[in-house]
């Protein structure tokens, strides 16, 4: 029998403390950037153990302001992976550079190092690595090889908050390990603010760069202005964006960081459940996290449909789910194979196999705090049904 009520592969958790502080935010006359902004960014500054944190309304806004610190020129490059949202890619092409895409690493679906250091050209400025599903790259081995060519890194930390590297929080790392590191607080994330993101960096001149642009190229905090000793003037020094989060989401994600700690560990609960469910699955190959040592986010749990074994495909999966009320995801379609890169670059099929490969065998299952061992045993029993495990 289906379940009687949907399952949503993501599911943002809400509880009475965000409720309450946007209702007091609400009653408080005070909507835009302001004190719960400030407060927030005191908070992941705190978490991270970084002196310099803003906040943006997005994740693709902060690659874009981290992007535009290199001041990129037509035909200069920044090395990406071909396995990711496209808007890593889209922000590469608004701040004037060319996305110079790589393969993955079969094992853990991040960028391979080893094609990174045969891309490299001498307009390559900046590698964007992506911690993939909330596995981080291999930075020490990234950062040596940024610095061998005189490289700056913004990692692409979408997937990866509350994601640890060796015994530290991605985002943590300091002046030697971290460069420009981006955080995304969409509502399937692994905490939400709604919309919006962080941008963390240890370069005092990328972050005064960066806090221009964020809002208009107004040379002062925006909600100062309007305080009682405040001034309504101000001067424009840079055309820039409207890229400031506002007080209503900060008021969730107050709340969703002081949580973000019991939410990874139940979604590690939740990710090694499944990897038990399946492990006798030959139908399946499981996701991995890399080698050293780390503590996975598992933004996402995606197996890989092993087509040989399986009596329908991918596709058919994610439709016949539906009618067991379960909801999966798809993460990604391969970059170069949209029309925008394949007809401005040339890309084509073949260029990157093990991404295509993986979007071709791609699902996301059902993962989230508030999902039960009942949801998720729906999941695996509808599963078993479809793949004739049962």
């Amino acid at each position: 029998m289906p379940r009687s009520t949907f399952l949503p592969f993501a599911k943002p958790t809400i509880r009475d403390k965000e409720l309450n502080e946007v209702r007091d935010c609400l009653e408080s006359g005070w909507l835009t950037t302001g004190p719960r902004v400030e407060k927030f960014e005191a908070a992941l500054k705190a978490y991270f153990g970084q002196a310099h944190v803003i906040t943006v309304t997005s994740a693709t806004a902060g690659l874009h302001l981290a992007l535009l610190t290199l001041k990129l020129q037509p035909g200069d490059e920044v090395i990406t992976t071909a396995m990711t949202f496209v808007a890593t890619l889209n922000t590469i092409e608004h701040a004037g550079g060319r996305p110079v895409l790589v393969d993955i690493d079969p094992k853990t679906y991040n960028m391979d190092l080893n094609q990174v250091e045969r891309a490299i050209t001498p307009r390559t400025r900046a590698i964007m690595p992506v911690h993939y599903a909330g596995a981080p790259v291999d930075l020490d081995a990234l950062y040596a090889l940024a610095d061998k060519h005189g490289l700056v890194v913004i990692e692409d930390c979408a997937h990866a908050i509350g994601t640890e590297y060796k015994g530290k929080k991605v985002g943590s790392l300091g002046p030697k390990g971290g460069h420009i590191q981006v955080f995304s607080f969409h509502p399937n994330k692994n905490m939400t603010t709604g919309e919006g993101g962080c941008i963390v960096t240890s370069d005092k001149e990328a972050l005064a760069h960066m806090k221009i642009f964020r809002f208009h190229g107004i040379a002062k905090d925006s909600f100062n202005r309007f305080a009682k000793d405040g001034s309504p003037f101000y001067d424009v020094v840079a055309p820039g964006f409207k890229y400031n989060m506002m007080d209503i989401q900060a008021a969730l994600g107050i709340h969703q960081l002081a949580a973000l700690d019991g939410f990874i560990e139940r979604r590690n609960v939740l990710a090694h459940r499944y990897h038990e469910a399946f492990k006798e699955w030959d139908v399946f190959t499981l996701p991995q996290g890399p080698s050293f040592d780390h503590l996975h986010a598992w933004h996402l749990y995606i197996p890989l449909l092993n087509a040989d074994k399986s009596p329908v495909s991918r596709d058919e999966i994610l439709a016949r789910m539906k009618d067991h009320n379960i909801g999966l995801g798809f993460h990604y379609q391969a970059c170069h194979l949209f029309t925008y890169y394949k007809d401005t670059y040339g890309y084509k099929e073949g260029d990157f196999p093990h991404a295509e490969d993986f979007a071709n065998r791609a699902m996301s299952l059902p993962l989230f705090p508030t999902m039960t061992d009942q949801d998720q045993q729906d999941v695996v029993e509808a599963l078993a049904i479809i793949l004739k495990k049962a």
